[in-house]
């Protein structure tokens, strides 16, 4: 069986190349125009085949055997940067205002262009799809590619998150849930506002938002099973116009995290419930609305064997490390897998010197020695799914 070797010196300085110039150029969702083209050069300069417009703003290309019939994996990379003004100080920074990647798909990117050029130099028992996916951060992206024909022959998926928790050379990797339902909601709280020195003639939305607030809290505490991750994060709140009035309106928007169909149902019930309540109980009227978001990842776990044996060919079965807990945050792969098989690991690449600085934060930033780990992982990966799906058809 093919096994990749280690990435030399040329191609991981290649790969730091192309992540730092993506780091320097940010788009956020379904505006990865620049990227996508930056992309589409990097793939022409290996002599690899794409297609590009699709998901809008996505490249799908394709290495090894031409053969519709042949076995077909796909290996994604998310392409999206964030609404955050960089505050890094590195030497490479976003030159865009107010847009930085701020959760590692520069790196994502880098890492499937380095497994191409690995994999297009090996001899392929089938063909490995390449996804250059935008708008994972919240808009859907993995939808508009299936959409766009994305999977077409694939068999199976496979890719990697960059995580600060795990450090370079360590691969997680687990069978199952490891990403939470992610829904978000907005609670609108109306009434007709007055004069504050005349309270008593009117509801004050202010308050019955920050009572609202407060009472959201107990949905997780003391009516979901413990045993059950669950997060009710109010987010954002709008209301009032001046100092001196009772504000008429009031807005909050936050977001649900949790891992069960039931517990999610539990707390979507128990949140019109309680909005419903504050209504009549302080004479506002309140609009409840709840935005679906992204379905749970749960790993195939004949695809996590895959990826299991790929990370420990690359990295070292010491360093392959569980998923114990999933995450509650929310990741678009899996629309991907509700249609095929596959699984999502996690990349160490926990910077020293950096301190527990989050993805999502303007000041984040990530370990560049996970490239060759994450692009090596990614073309062992595809060579030995492919190895399983010719076995599984001569069976």
């Amino acid at each position: 069986m093919n096994i990749v070797k280690t990435p030399d010196s040329d191609l991981i300085f290649w790969m730091r190349g192309i992540r730092r110039h993506l780091h320097q150029y940010p788009e956020l969702a379904f505006q990865e125009y620049e990227t996508a083209f930056f992309i589409g050069k990097k793939l022409t300069g290996l002599g690899i085949y794409y297609k590009e417009n699709i998901g809008k703003t996505g490249i799908v290309a394709t290495i090894g055997k031409q053969d519709p019939n042949s076995p077909c994996v796909a290996l994604r990379a998310d392409m999206d940067a964030l609404p955050l003004e960089e505050q890094t100080g590195l030497s490479f920074s976003s030159r865009t205002p107010g847009i930085m990647h701020g959760c590692g798909h520069d790196g994502h990117v880098a890492m499937l262009l380095g497994a191409a050029a690995m994999l297009q130099k090996t001899s392929l028992p089938g063909r490995v799809v390449l996804l250059f996916q935008p708008a994972e951060e919240g808009k859907g992206g993995a939808r508009e590619m299936i959409a766009d024909g994305g999977l077409e022959g694939v068999e199976a998926i496979f890719a990697g998150h960059i995580d600060r928790h795990f450090k370079v050379n360590e691969i997680g990797v687990e069978s199952g849930l490891i990403c939470a339902y992610a829904d978000e909601f907005s609670i609108q709280i109306q009434s007709k506002g007055g004069h504050a020195a005349k309270p008593h003639e009117t509801a004050d939305c202010i308050v019955v938002a920050g009572l609202l607030v407060m009472s959201l809290q107990t949905l997780v505490s003391r009516e979901v099973n413990p045993s059950f991750p669950s997060v009710v994060t109010v987010g954002k709140i709008n209301g009032g116009t001046a100092p001196n009035a009772i504000a008429a309106q009031a807005l909050l928007q936050g977001t649900i995290r949790t891992t069960h169909p039931n517990i999610r149902e539990t707390i979507i019930t128990g949140l019109s419930r309680m909005v419903k309540a504050m209504e009549n109980l302080y004479q506002v009227e309140t609009t409840f609305a709840l935005t679906e978001g992204y379905p749970p990842v749960i790993n195939n776990p004949v695809a996590a064997q895959i990826a299991k044996k790929a990370a420990m060919d690359t990295v070292g079965a010491e360093n392959v490390k569980g998923l114990p807990q999933p995450s509650l945050g929310g990741e678009d792969f899996s629309f991907y897998l509700k249609k095929v098989p596959g699984c999502l690991v996690r990349f160490g690449a926990r910077k020293e010197g950096l301190g527990d600085v989050p993805a999502h934060s303007p000041h984040f930033d990530f370990d560049e020695d996970v490239l060759p780990v994450g692009a090596q992982f990614l073309a062992n990966t595809a060579l030995l799914a492919l190895e399983r799906i010719k076995e599984l058809r001569e069976a």
